[in-house]
């Protein structure tokens, strides 16, 4: 399984152990907030919108908090000038890497993802260094007590969605990034309730990294996932099952 599958899992498992909902709410309510500044309040005509309150809603955000951050956006409520900012670099064994932050403030932002960069072994590069290995997808998670591969399978394959898998219980289904809402329209017709949905950046290839460099590719991009502008990272590695479960235990 590539970079995104097993950062997506790994990150699941994180937030299970240490209860890191309150910063996801944080990093989701900028989303929000920056896409009703941009388009407006109208989700049918807004699909950035649209977009970030089904991903918003998908890691169970309360309404209440889903309105705030929208009302920030449209000025009906004081909040920070928010801007949106895409860093790359490199990490262990040639990875690459994109942060994607939302920030009041570049400075602050800039330097802590060179931080976490140098300090991990990592190195930036310039706009542009990366990024091009890197296609928007549709990332839909569910959770495989809720429906099984071949049910989701079934229900996705017609509405655009390009592939199903499991792992560790979780089934992910990705999609063109033009037929995202559709997929996640048929699965709540379908009654699926969805743990996770998101435009997000998927490596078109990947590395294989093993040993110090798997273990070095992990601790960095942790250390990037955990600043506090950072709303996602995306990275290229592709790590063996038995090493990663035995890194995961270790870190």
């Amino acid at each position: 399984m590539s970079g995104h599958s097993k950062w997506a899992n790994i990150k699941h498992r994180k937030g299970a152990q240490d209860a890191r909902r309150a910063k996801i709410f944080t990093r989701l309510g900028k989303e929000i907030t920056i896409a009703a500044r941009d388009g407006g309040a109208d989700l049918y005509s807004n699909s950035s919108l649209r977009t970030a309150i089904s991903t918003a809603r998908s890691n169970n955000m309360p309404n209440d908090k889903i309105d705030r951050a929208i009302k920030r956006g449209t000025g009906e409520l004081e909040g920070a000038r928010l801007e949106e900012i895409t860093y790359e670099g490199y990490g262990h064994g040639g990875v690459a890497i994109l942060v994607q932050c939302v920030t009041d403030n570049l400075n602050r932002t800039a330097a802590d993802v060179r931080h976490a960069f140098n300090k991990n072994g990592g190195k930036m590069g310039r706009s542009g260094s990366v990024g091009y290995l890197f296609e928007t997808k549709g990332i839909i998670t569910v959770r495989e007590e809720t429906a099984n591969e071949n049910r989701i399978m079934e229900v996705v394959i017609d509405a655009g969605a390009e592939n199903v898998e499991t792992q560790d219980g979780v089934v992910q289904i990705s999609t063109p990034s033009a037929a995202f809402h559709a997929v996640l329209n048929i699965l709540e017709e379908n009654q699926i309730a969805t743990e996770s949905a998101e435009l997000s950046p998927v490596a078109s290839t990947t590395i294989q990294v093993t040993g110090k460099d798997a273990e070095g590719v992990l601790k960095l991009i942790m250390a990037l996932d955990d600043l506090d502008d950072t709303s996602r990272v995306s990275a290229n590695f592709e790590i063996d099952e038995e090493e990663l479960t035995r890194l995961q235990e270790a870190l």
